[in-house]
């Protein structure tokens, strides 16, 4: 197990990653917002979906998906279908110009990321990108963790005082 020192290391740097994201962010096209874009890439990697699917893999409320999914739509990206198995649900799946979209942001990624880390070795890339992906499983359904994750090493005890 790693040391103290070297998990407040690792939580300096996951904040940083914020940096890195809208970074990323800034270089997407003014029609495609990272909400978006995050639409398009969930629908292409997952399949047609309904929206509470979406919202779960969005990890977001119900609101948010809604009004990212209605910025899609407008924009000819998506197709909202009634579920066949429940009229009043609907199925998302990309349109031929929602996958066109889809391609043109993934070029987009590579590139952006191709110029920041153009100094990086294929090997490198690899690791960080093996490492990230065991962060995630190691997380696993962060959309459950707080049943999950540990509480203050000293609450052990059943407590009825008020915090401050």
């Amino acid at each position: 197990m790693a040391a103290q020192r070297e998990y407040e290391e690792l939580a300096r740097q996951l904040s940083a990653i914020g940096a890195v994201k809208r970074g990323l962010g800034r270089g997407l096209p003014a029609d495609c917002p990272g909400g978006s874009a995050a639409v398009l890439t969930l629908l292409q990697r997952h399949g047609e979906m309904r929206m509470s699917r979406l919202t779960e893999l969005l990890a977001v409320d119900m609101s948010v998906t809604s009004r990212h999914v209605a910025h899609v739509a407008e924009r000819g990206w998506i197709d909202r279908a009634p579920d066949p198995a429940d009229k009043r649900s609907r199925i998302l799946r990309l349109t031929p110009a929602g996958e066109a979209k889809f391609a043109e942001l993934s070029e987009l990624s590579m590139r952006t990321l191709a110029h920041y880390l153009h100094d990086w070795s294929d090997e490198d890339v690899g690791r960080l990108s093996a490492l990230l992906g065991r962060l995630r499983t190691s997380f696993g359904d962060c959309r459950a963790a707080s049943a999950r994750l540990p509480g203050p090493a000293h609450a052990t005890e059943e407590t009825t005082r008020t915090p401050a």
